[in-house]
């Protein structure tokens, strides 16, 4: 007879995310920056390419506030913006 709990045969074994751990804002030290980002998603449709910018800043505020792990911007898909952000200063001379 076969019953739900014959599942022990197969082993399950969970493993942590790629990333690690992604604490929660207890102190609502990023709110400012999640909440334009939702405006901004609310503003394109949901469209989330339209908020790019808003998206990197919420996510340095995160990594400056060690509540996720510090990860270049370019691996985080950042690249282009940073290029631009880069392009937009002045040159000291």
């Amino acid at each position: 007879m076969s019953t739900a709990m014959n599942f022990s045969s197969k082993s399950f074994a969970p493993r942590p995310p790629d990333k690690g751990a992604f604490p929660l804002d207890h102190f609502g030290e990023c709110s400012a920056f999640k909440e334009r980002f939702m405006e901004c998603l609310r503003r394109s449709g949901y469209e989330s390419a339209a908020c790019r910018q808003s998206a990197m800043a919420y996510l340095e505020c995160r990594m400056d506030r060690q509540l996720m792990a510090n990860e270049p911007l370019e691996k985080l898909g950042f690249k282009d913006l940073i290029n631009e952000k880069s392009e937009e200063k002045p040159e000291k001379s």
